[in-house]
């Protein structure tokens, strides 16, 4: 090959390499993952606990499998989201100073949430059923965004708290955390008591 002709390859392909070069670079938007949400369906659970209310049709009641679990403790799980709403159960029986252990456990058990949240919102609702629910809501990287016990003071004690089982962010997460509260207060609100 000449002189003449190396040069002229090398030129070239100089030229390529410079005009192939963009400087109006644009960063491609960022990607979020796509959440379809099912309709709100809603079907009775078994009649086989102290209680029953009407869950998500898109759910499925699992008894807990957890070392610790007692008798009528269930998980509310959601396969196609990855989440569960673990609830247990206990009886009072009458006794006012259970009914106020088993309140504290559930403070207790939120508080453990106070490193990671920044923020703690309770408040009280009042079901149909003349009980009333303490819905406690949590921000920021915490493992339960959504929590509640409600009791009738006298016989039941009904606590749950929403997980997830993925690493996800809860701000990725929130279309499916706001998807889930809707059930967990439709199961609040069809919550019925058997004696």
């Amino acid at each position: 090959m000449t002189e003449q002709k190396k040069l002229l390859l090398s030129t070239m392909i100089v030229s390529f390499v410079l005009s192939s070069c963009s400087p109006d670079y644009v960063p491609k938007p960022k990607g979020y993952n796509r959440i379809i949400l099912p309709e709100h369906d809603y079907q009775v659970m078994a009649d086989t606990m102290p209680y029953s209310f009407e869950y998500s049709t898109q759910a499925r009641i699992l008894r807990d499998s957890s070392w610790i679990s007692e008798r009528y403790w269930i998980d509310v799980f959601y396969p196609y989201f990855g989440a569960n709403v673990q609830v247990t159960y206990k009886p009072i029986n009458g006794l006012e100073s259970l009914r106020q252990e088993y309140q504290e456990d559930s403070y207790r058990l939120t508080s453990k949430h106070q490193v990671k949240a920044y923020s703690i919102e309770e408040s009280n609702k009042l079901l149909p059923n003349g009980s009333v629910a303490i819905i406690i809501e949590l921000e920021g990287q915490v493992p339960s965004q959504f929590q509640f016990y409600v009791t009738d003071s006298s016989k039941h004690f009904l606590r749950g708290a929403l997980y997830f089982q993925t690493a996800t962010q809860n701000d990725s997460l929130a279309p499916v955390i706001s998807y889930l509260k809707r059930d967990i207060l439709h199961m609040l609100n069809s919550l019925e008591w058997k004696n």
